[in-house]
């Protein structure tokens, strides 16, 4: 596993944003695991989060000019990828937008830097593809094309038709490059080899992918 993979997995289970147990999702099924963004909470853990996105992009080799954090919890990500980036020598312009345009001072919905050239957006989570769609009309919009999608988690799911992942089948609608910290297989892979992961969970994790994981 490499190490920003294994980074994150441990900063995850540490500050219980990857919890193991029984989990309903918004689709109704029931997860053995969950992931939740809003748990990284302080500044050592964003600045270990930034560092893993910025080299699981790093490592997917994809070639882009500006960040983007869609609102709302892209935007403190984009932030931290753009600053641990930055760390790197490479400083990109970053833009965010606002879920309603303002009507006062600055006004619009357009945050940051101006969107130009190849845009990579940055999220937590794909599950109904909300973001990805909605970052793809408004990047075009101010003339720019989103061109890859970074996520901490790929859960490796089908959607409810098809056999693609959600991240794969919104890559192929939109001739996207999906990137991703880790995947459902990074994550079997930590429950089985940490002692600190009840060992009911892997082979729950590997029902659940057996049920529910994408194929195509």
């Amino acid at each position: 596993m490499a190490p920003y993979k294994r980074s994150f997995l441990e900063m995850a289970l540490n500050a219980q944003a990857l919890k193991f147990g029984e989990f309903t999702l918004k689709s109704g099924r029931v997860s053995p695991y969950f992931f939740n963004a809003s748990a990284f909470s302080t500044g050592q853990q964003l600045k270990t989060l930034g560092a893993c996105y910025r080299d699981a992009i790093v490592a997917s080799a994809v070639e882009f000019d500006g960040l983007f954090g869609p609102a709302y919890k892209g935007i403190p990500l984009a932030s931290a990828v753009s600053v641990a980036f930055a760390d790197n020598g490479r400083d990109f312009p970053v833009s965010f937008n606002r879920k309603e345009a303002k009507a006062h001072g600055e006004g619009g919905t357009l945050l940051g830097a101006p969107l130009l050239g190849r845009i990579l957006a940055i999220d937590d989570v794909v599950t109904a593809g909300t973001a990805v769609r909605e970052s793809v009309e408004f990047i075009q919009a101010q003339g720019a094309k989103l061109t890859a999608f970074c996520v901490a988690v790929d859960r490796q799911e089908r959607g409810h038709t098809g056999v693609q992942s959600a991240l794969d089948e919104l890559a192929s609608l939109f001739a996207l490059t999906p990137i991703s910290i880790v995947t459902l297989d990074d994550i079997l892979h930590f429950a089985l080899d940490d002692p600190r992961v009840d060992p009911s969970v892997a082979p729950r994790i590997e029902a659940y992918r057996a049920e529910y994981g994408a194929t195509g």
